[in-house]
């Protein structure tokens, strides 16, 4: 459930939805693999667990530099991609010195994470409204807000546990798929009118 930011307005260039569609359609997938491999090993903080949890925000800046380069070539604001890339990278880093502190530091950073992302997504998801299927966004960007506040609270728990971020990492992946399909829906709309 992490940040994207391009075109806002109602007219947004073909090649811009269909980038930001094909950027969609890759979040889902490697979110949904990313799900699965971190549900197999969030027994114990591990050396591969501890990758694993590094590469997500990883990932998450690669996406936004290219939702950055899609978006300055058809116009669209790149201010929340910005953000979001010195919110990922900062988390990135975070999350490798949280790992070897233990579960509910790698909590607490997540948290953390997901709190300050949230809030700029809902943010990028009104901004986008115009171009479809953006509302999935909106309601990922106000359910990650409150998942990192809850992160933060498990840490706290004897039962802290890192299966909680898989199922989390999951559902972003599954707003994103469906903000995807909606898009999709909506070019083809626009296209036969």
């Amino acid at each position: 459930m992490d940040t994207l930011v391009g075109p806002a307005s109602a007219s947004a260039p073909p090649s811009a939805s269909a980038a930001l569609r094909k950027l969609y359609f890759l979040r889902f997938a490697f979110a949904s693999v990313w799900a699965g491999l971190l549900f197999a090993t969030a027994s114990k903080l591990g050396p591969l667990t501890a990758a694993l949890l590094v590469i997500y925000p990883l990932f998450d800046v690669a996406a936004a530099v290219v939702d950055v380069r899609s978006a300055k070539a058809n116009g669209g604001p790149v201010r929340g991609l910005y953000v979001n890339i010195a919110l990922s990278a900062l988390t990135g880093i975070g999350l490798a010195l949280a790992a070897t502190s233990g579960i509910p530091a790698v909590l607490r950073v997540w948290g953390v994470w997901a709190i300050t992302a949230g809030l700029v997504q809902l943010v990028v998801g009104a901004l986008r409204r115009r171009l479809g299927g953006q509302w999935a966004m909106i309601v990922s960007g106000a359910i990650s807000t409150l998942a990192g506040a809850s992160f933060f609270a498990q840490a706290g728990s004897d039962d802290a546990s890192l299966s909680s971020l898989a199922g989390y990492a999951f559902l972003g992946g599954v707003f994103f798929l469906v903000s995807a399909l909606r898009m999709t829906r909506a070019d083809k709309a626009n296209a036969t009118a």
